[in-house]
């Protein structure tokens, strides 16, 4: 028997991608160097030495690309703006042609029928900016790239996200080395986050006053943490990580301050010298919990932790996984919107990324036939659907990605695409996924067995 799962009338559908991912076109029109531009030119940094410097050349052919999304039927499109295309030295100057850019890119959209959803930062930051979110400095330069194209776009761009995973610019940025600008420090790590918590609190001001109606966010990328019950590690560890990865950004951003027992933990571990560190000043905590209006969710998976190192990665796990090595974890989205609602009680919540990569190309009949990101798909939309009748405010669901595109550090390895794109010759072909997902906003539901 065939049942429909039907959301609410004024649930949001859709897509997103980040600007260095797809835009390509590094050197052209006046734009400035970011740190994605260096980074992937270092030898070893990303797979195959792979480079964002053509990527999908969206910035020459945003319109064929609008035009599939409006033949697909998607109402909102989430993308990122490329701070050095409009800023090339970071702050002052302006650079014309890059505004444009963007500016035609909503303008188009709009004629189309499609929302923008704008994000300010999706981690290509300009290398004029001298030490990077180590700089206090930055916050003041990322609030006047703010003022900059909030002004240029306001009157047409209502909904806006101001950064893209704060764990992700600066733990995988400043802790670990796999993200740009590649620093192996913990220490480099908190500082950093808290600098990219602060240009949020400064970017939700300017926002606020250049688009007086504006609906604003961040985007938080979260799993839920669990223990291998093979080769289980202490509560602790579990405690910590959650620590790290969730409430270290979600609870100053709520009002509640960076956790406490993180902050022992910091302490404890030689990279803080107090639990009162001297970075934050008087005054930070109330401009990164300034008043939101949404909050946006990346979730693709849970995480387990294993005191069997080799068990921290799934594919060691025999469980389910995509070709990123991920397990296949739809329960664990739920859980995260669940907790997050608990915990935190946000006005919104919008699921801004959720999708797979699966390697399907075109078959001699020039067709994609990705069957497993559509079973990956319905299952995580039926749990959005499960958080929507237990009264969560989940308002929107948006699939990652419109197009397949680079990977950071995987480089072109990875295909998480609605649209399969030939990176030779540009090609661009929908895949049965974006048929699916095409039908289901259509119905603004899901019909199961």
């Amino acid at each position: 028997m065939t049942t429909f799962l039907k959301f609410p009338d004024d649930f949001m559908w859709g897509a997103a991608t980040a600007s260095y991912q797809i835009e390509g076109a590094v050197y052209e029109d006046g734009k400035g160097e970011s740190i994605w531009d260096v980074f992937s030119h270092t030898p070893g940094k990303v797979l195959n030495g792979d480079t964002g410097d053509i990527a999908c050349d969206h910035y020459h052919r945003w319109q064929e690309d609008i035009k599939i999304m409006q033949s697909l039927g998607y109402p909102n499109y989430r993308f990122s703006l490329c701070w050095p295309r409009i800023l090339p030295e970071g702050r002052g100057r302006i650079n014309p042609p890059g505004l444009d850019f963007y500016s035609r890119l909503v303008d188009g959209l709009l004629e189309a029928g499609i929302t923008p959803m704008a994000t300010l930062y999706h981690w290509d930051l300009p290398t004029a900016l001298n030490g990077g979110w180590l700089n206090r400095s930055t916050v003041d330069a990322f609030a006047e790239y703010t003022g900059v194209i909030a002004r240029h776009l306001g009157d047409r761009v209502k909904y806006w996200f101001t950064i893209n995973e704060p764990w992700c610019a600066s733990h995988l940025s400043y802790t670990f080395g796999e993200h740009a600008p590649g620093f192996q420090d913990r220490s480099k790590g908190i500082l950093a986050s808290h600098h990219l918590l602060l240009a949020h609190g400064t970017a939700v001001k300017e926002l606020r006053i250049a688009v007086p109606d504006v609906k604003v966010g961040i985007v938080l990328n979260s799993s839920p943490i669990h223990n291998d019950p093979v080769s289980p590690v202490s509560e602790d560890q579990i405690r910590f990580m959650d620590g790290e990865l969730t409430r270290w950004f979600a609870d100053p951003l709520h009002g509640l301050g960076y956790p406490k027992d993180i902050l022992e933990d910091y302490v404890r571990m030689g990279v803080l010298d107090s639990e009162e560190p001297d970075f934050i000043k008087q005054g930070d905590m109330d401009i990164i919990s300034r008043e939101t209006d949404l909050l946006g969710l990346n979730y693709y998976t849970r995480q387990v932790l294993s005191s069997d190192p080799a068990r921290n990665y799934d594919q060691k796990r025999d469980v389910p996984q995509t070709e990123m090595g991920w397990e296949l974890y739809p329960e664990g989205l739920y859980e995260l919107l669940e907790r997050i609602n608990r915990d935190y009680q946000p006005k919104q919540l919008m699921v801004t990324e959720n999708g797979a990569s699966y390697s399907d190309g075109p078959d001699e009949y020039g067709r994609v036939h990705d069957q497993n990101r559509i079973d990956y798909l319905e299952s995580h939309i039926r749990t959005v659907w499960e958080a929507t009748q237990a009264g969560i405010p989940v308002t929107a669901y948006l699939q990652w990605s419109l197009l397949d595109n680079f990977e950071w550090a995987r480089g072109y390895s990875q295909r998480f695409g609605a649209i399969y794109v030939d990176y030779k010759t540009q090609k661009r072909t929908i895949k049965d996924s974006a048929y699916w997902f095409s039908d289901v906003i259509k119905r603004n539901g899901l019909l199961v067995d």
